[in-house]
């Protein structure tokens, strides 16, 4: 098993040679690993200490944090790659307001590769944008997440089964004690999801209050179990939803 394992890594080695490198997205050397090379994401914020599994806040041993145990979000389950820290943060900032969607793409990838692969959903549904912000950016980078996260775990993407039915003002741009007011009947569901088990996609987690609400839209329809999984999870002394 080692042999074809050290086999299988040669063959890798070779083709990355051989494919066509392209500048870091972070120091402008030459990746033969995609957008950011190998150096570069080992720097990355990865979220790999032990944190709270409903909403990935950093506890010491890996326990549901006082915050969740007072006020249990209405998502079960939170999946968080990295910390919402630089260099990460930039990046995002480039994929939503830069328009590098290629970007998108790299965090999907990285997001399905920490999905438990033992409790996978019945299906994703990603953060909706309000028809003016649409219109206004182009896009819905969640949207852009939760396609790509879906085809490489295999599992049915609902795009239209959420709506923002509200044109809220963003998040960011509020106090934290304020954001969930604002969230507040932000979202609807048409679709029965009676018994399902459904991952919600968003970029970046930071009080919880978004992704709360749009787990209460699909909470109304049924549903048995709701993950969220997010690109990055804001920590304490950091700042952004």
């Amino acid at each position: 098993m080692s042999i074809l394992r050290d086999i299988i890594l040669n063959i890798r080695t070779g083709i990355k040679r051989i494919l066509p490198a392209q500048p870091c997205v972070l120091c402008g050397s030459m990746s033969h690993d995609g957008l950011w090379c190998a150096a570069c994401d080992n720097a990355l914020p990865y979220l790999d200490l032990p944190h709270c599994p409903a909403c990935a806040l950093p506890t010491p041993t890996g326990e549901v944090c006082g915050q969740c145990l007072k006020h249990p979000p209405l998502f079960n389950q939170t999946t968080a790659v990295f910390g919402y820290a630089f260099p990460l943060d930039k990046l995002i900032q480039t994929m939503k307001y830069g328009e590098q969607l290629a970007l998108a793409h790299a965090f999907a990838k990285k997001l399905a590769l920490g999905i438990n692969k033992n409790d996978l959903p019945d299906c994703v549904i990603p953060m909706p944008l309000h028809p003016a912000k649409l219109r206004k950016r182009g896009f819905n980078q969640s949207l852009l997440l939760a396609t790509e996260t879906a085809r490489e775990l295999g599992i049915e993407l609902l795009p239209d089964t959420c709506q923002r039915v509200r044109d809220t003002p963003p998040q960011s741009a509020l106090p934290w004690k304020e954001r969930k007011k604002n969230m507040r009947d932000a979202f609807c569901c048409d679709v029965d999801l009676t018994g399902k088990h459904v991952a919600l996609v968003d970029d970046v987690l930071t009080t919880g209050a978004s992704l709360n609400a749009l787990a209460g839209a699909v909470q109304k329809r049924g549903v048995s179990k709701i993950s969220a999984w997010v690109v990055a999870r804001t920590l304490p002394h950091s700042g952004s939803r």
